[in-house]
């Protein structure tokens, strides 16, 4: 694989983890561009709305936890398929998608989200 999709990979999951755990200050200043462009509806657009997101997430749920099962990068684009475990046991499957700019950096996000049910009509996981 060309090695600025590998780099992209790793900087997309280094990026989400450090913002998840409660340092979304330093994942921007370290993986996101000039601009930052939000695609969830419960976030607002920019840096900012990002940061005080990622500060109330991880004030009001600090025990949160998140795993990578998938990347995949092609183009401008990394996808990544995530396990996240909340408090009392929710968990919930994420599929994350990045732009990057031609440097490298992170400007833009979308993401789509689903709790997983305590039962299922087959003995598949979600991943």
């Amino acid at each position: 694989m060309d090695d600025k999709l590998q780099q992209n990979k790793q900087n997309a999951m280094s990026f989400y983890k450090m913002a998840y755990e409660g340092n979304p200050k330093d994942a921007l200043a370290l993986y996101v561009g000039d601009q930052y462009i939000q695609h969830n509806p419960d976030v607002g657009d920019g840096k900012a709305p990002f940061i005080e997101y990622f500060e109330r997430m991880h004030r009001e749920y600090p025990s949160k936890s998140i795993s990578f099962f998938r990347s995949i990068a092609e183009g401008d684009l990394v996808a990544l398929h995530t396990h996240q475990i909340w408090p009392e046991g929710d968990e919930y499957v994420t599929m994350v998608f990045f732009r990057f700019d031609e440097g490298g950096k992170i400007v833009e996000h979308w993401d789509a989200i689903q709790q997983i049910p305590k039962q299922s009509k087959h003995n598949n996981t979600m991943y």
